[in-house]
């Protein structure tokens, strides 16, 4: 999966199987999500508009999700729960404080969903949603045009997709916890009118009974991590998990249980070269990014007394 924004645009690509009740909505295989801002006074057709929006992009309109939304881009939040990414524009009202806004939200998961179960992961988004607006004092459990994405991977035939996902689900349980906390964010940030805003990605960590915080590289307490004058751009790498055993490794989890994917020696997109090429070509696989660094003669990654100094 990668996830970039274009202006005023976010773009989430991958192999999806996904449910919808935006524009063009239903069930069925897609490879683009998006969410874009059009003006206050947007009157074009919706489904037109996607669809030429689509095709300006590059990308294939019959296998794209979109979402409109008159909430700045700069105002999107990211939240990362384990295998769950949740991405909200959110706003009630307006600034002018004349109109409806809306909040728009599309879930992505890495565990293969049934078509049911993509149902009963709109009804858990919606539910947390509400719950979020609720405790914000709100009369209302969303606006008159809030739309829900919801997509899981579609490439790992090998795993039975999940039938249910309901909040006391291992997947639903996510999407609850990330949703409540990506409203009341996205809807603070928004109505709070920050000038100084931009896209925010919150991680939640398990450490100390869980919490989220805000991933922000200039105060970075850790930096640098690997090597002096390394680029931080994509400290949380989109192409995770790569499962590249030349880059990485499995590990296992701190219960011992499971086993994960593990990047702690990797520097392939910590290389300046190679955050320049991802930022023009966000798109761009493990192979060309590596054979950039052979052309530059640069490593891709520490060895491990290196990495553990």
């Amino acid at each position: 999966m990668r996830i970039f924004t274009r202006t005023d645009t976010l773009f989430i690509r991958g192999n999806f199987k996904a449910a919808s009740t935006g524009i063009s909505g239903g069930i069925r295989p897609v490879t683009t999500l998006l969410n874009h801002t059009v003006p206050h006074d947007f009157s074009a057709p919706p489904e037109r508009f996607v669809s030429e929006l689509a095709i300006r992009s590059g990308f294939d309109p019959a296998k794209t999700f979109g979402l409109l939304t008159a909430v700045p881009m700069k105002y999107l939040c990211i939240m990362q729960i384990e295998t769950v990414t949740v991405c909200i524009t959110a706003g009630v009202t307006h600034p002018d404080g004349n109109e409806h806004g809306t909040i728009n939200i599309i879930v992505v998961t890495d565990t293969p969903l049934s078509d049911a179960a993509l149902l009963d992961a709109i009804i858990t988004t919606t539910e947390a949603k509400a719950q979020a607006m609720k405790q914000m004092g709100y009369d209302a459990c969303g606006t008159l045009t809030d739309a829900v994405i919801i997509a899981s991977f579609a490439f790992d035939k090998t795993v039975a997709p999940g039938t249910y996902a309901g909040s006391k689900t291992r997947v639903g349980r996510r999407i609850d916890t990330a949703v409540r906390f990506g409203v009341k964010t996205a809807l603070e940030r928004f109505e709070g009118g920050d000038l100084s805003a931009q896209p925010a990605y919150f991680i939640f960590s398990s450490i100390g009974g869980g919490h989220w915080f805000l991933w922000n590289r200039k105060s970075c307490q850790y930096y640098p991590c690997h090597f002096a004058g390394q680029r931080c751009d994509y400290c949380y790498c989109p192409l995770y998990p790569c499962k590249d055993e030349s880059l990485g490794e499995w590990v296992f989890s701190i219960s011992g249980k499971n086993r994960v994917w593990s990047c702690a020696r990797c520097i392939l997109n910590h290389q300046p070269v190679v955050v320049d090429h991802l930022r023009q070509f966000p798109e761009a696989g493990i192979f060309e990014l590596k054979h950039l660094l052979l052309m530059h003669h640069l490593p891709m990654r520490q060895e491990k007394n290196n990495s553990e100094t």
